[in-house]
């Protein structure tokens, strides 16, 4: 399962060049991954109230495969790889039509207010893993 997100690239996520910063990638995701959890039911700003529980990027490995340009349109895709006790690792990727242009694998932590690592709580578990069939 995966979740894909449009992006249009403005200049102010430019260099002089006209080429996407780099850093401006990492936004881009993170959009995608906010984007992802909010389609599955996940509200994070309700779970952060109820319960305290936030999600943090504890991991990323990232690799930059070719240049955005000013005015592209752009495809953040979002999929999940692995599910742990208390971590969440993603596949993410950004592209411009067929052309991959950034790749790269996220582990997300669950975390309480005070950054103690707790495990998902199992109805945020349960919108996030696919069903078996």
């Amino acid at each position: 399962m995966s979740h894909a997100l449009p992006v249009r690239v403005y200049y102010e996520d430019t260099d002089l060049a006209g080429i996407v910063y780099y850093a401006n990638y990492l936004k881009f995701i993170e959009r995608g991954r906010s984007d992802w959890i909010g389609a599955l039911g996940v509200d994070q700003a309700a779970l952060k109230s109820a319960q305290g529980i936030v999600f943090a990027v504890r991991r990323l490995e990232a690799d930059y495969l070719r240049p955005a340009k000013f005015g592209d349109d752009l495809t953040v895709v979002t999929r999940l790889r692995e599910i742990g006790g208390a971590r969440i690792v993603l596949e993410q990727e950004v592209s411009r039509g067929a052309e991959r242009l950034f790749a790269a694998v996220v582990t997300l932590v669950c975390l309480s207010d005070n950054g103690q690592a707790l495990r998902i709580p199992p109805e945020v578990r349960a919108r996030l893993q696919p069903p078996l069939h």
